[in-house]
């Protein structure tokens, strides 16, 4: 089950120049960084689009540039890493990654892939005191979870911030007279999906929009085409799916072939995959989808090559990737800062620092990323960012 990957470790040495502070043979050899993550089982197709490619990307290129600097030692020090499978089992990768903390000693842990897991495990990381970076979690609770994990770092935000950006969208095409007010609404059954139903349904009603279809399905559905089916007979102006892979391609395949076509077609995760845009090409030009990214932001088209250099032309998506990576490269700049593995430091760090990444600078607000994307849309083959409308590169949503 353990897969161990050493990234060059024979090939890196002291960079030139640098000032030794202690004799070499007091620095670590490395820095152990770990991570139990879903390679296989159903959770493993976000998890390897995702979280897997972009840890292995910042593995590559810290050990490429001599390590993580280390001002205790006055030297780079190259990361070990250690990556174990849990099968998409939580309670496997509970266990696993306390061991990785209390057996293996990791210096760093890295979060596994999704909401669920990442809630599962919120109490370990938390106790053994590793800061948990969390790329691809979002959740209602994170007000009430962050006084009480003040290791955890939120990427994603909250379902009800998401739920917003959409309807004021909407509200704003409303106003403009582009679309009406009636709605078809899908939710996968799956915390996923329950996490953004109930404010989803709260907003509409608020903002008087008129839920003419709605349905739940299980996760892992085969076949939604009678969803789709009555939705269509509904003759809505807007169609919002809280879906989860495989359902978002399904629930796209069914409406292209039956031919539905409400004004505003928004479906969830899975939307911005590069292998979504993929299968479906230039016909799922003008859907929404959760999620989005500015592919003009600060060394963002640069991230994109070395993300499909590292992991074999592989694309990241056009949402969580880019929030996963910057909270790696958060993490670098909080332990270069600190000069050494101290958590708790880091920690510190993390919660009160100002850090350059691909999302610009960003700065924590009660260990939260609060200024996201929430909305995207595919304008000319390419999937981008429009709501909220005020971030910087939001480009104006088209209807057609």
């Amino acid at each position: 089950m353990f897969k161990r990957i050493l990234c060059g470790l024979a090939a890196i040495g002291m960079i030139a120049g640098s000032t030794q502070l202690l004799p070499a043979q007091d620095a670590p050899k490395s820095i152990k960084v770990g991570y139990v993550i879903s390679l296989s089982g159903p959770q493993a197709a976000g998890a390897l689009l995702t979280s897997v490619p972009n840890y292995r990307l910042w593995a590559d290129e810290v050990n490429k540039a001599g390590g993580i600097m280390l001002k205790k030692y006055g030297k780079r020090i190259p990361i070990e890493v250690t990556e174990v499978d849990d099968r998409s089992n939580n309670e496997d990768m509970v266990r696993l990654v306390e061991r990785l903390m209390t057996v293996d000693k990791m210096d760093i842990v890295l979060s596994p892939w999704g909401t669920g897991p990442n809630l599962q495990v919120l109490p370990v990381f938390n106790k053994h005191g590793y800061p948990h970076i969390m790329g691809t979690a979002a959740t209602e609770q994170i007000d009430k979870l962050a006084p009480k994990f003040d290791n955890a770092f939120w990427m994603l935000g909250k379902p009800s911030e998401g739920v917003k950006a959409l309807v004021d969208m909407l509200n704003d095409m409303r106003k403009k007279g582009q679309i009406k007010e009636t709605v078809a609404l899908f939710s996968v059954q799956h915390p996923f999906g329950a996490e953004f139903l109930a404010p989803a349904k709260a907003a509409l009603a608020a903002n008087n929009y008129k839920i003419v279809y709605e349905t739940t399905y299980p996760l892992g559905s085969p076949d939604l085409s009678a969803q789709i089916k009555a939705a269509k007979a509904a003759d809505p102006d807007i169609m919002i799916a809280f879906s989860y892979p495989p359902d978002t391609f399904m629930l796209t395949e069914q409406a292209l072939a039956n031919d539905f076509n409400p004004k505003v077609k928004y479906l969830a995760v899975g939307a911005a995959f590069p292998n979504y845009k993929g299968k479906f090409g230039d016909k799922i030009n003008g859907f929404f989808g959760l999620g989005a990214w500015d592919p003009n932001g600060p060394g963002v088209q640069d991230w994109v090559k070395r993300h499909k250099d590292v992991n074999k032309g592989q694309e990241p998506d056009r949402w969580a990737s880019s929030n996963t990576y910057a909270g790696l490269q958060m993490l670098q700049q909080a332990i270069e800062r600190v000069g050494e593995i101290d958590n708790k430091k880091i920690i510190a760090e993390l919660r009160t620092g100002t850090f350059k990444t691909i999302l610009g600078d960003v700065k924590l607000e009660n260990n939260q990323l609060t200024k996201l994307w929430w909305v995207g849309q595919y304008q000319g083959g390419e999937y981008k960012g429009v709501a909220p409308s005020n971030l910087p590169g939001a480009v104006a949503p088209q209807v057609k």
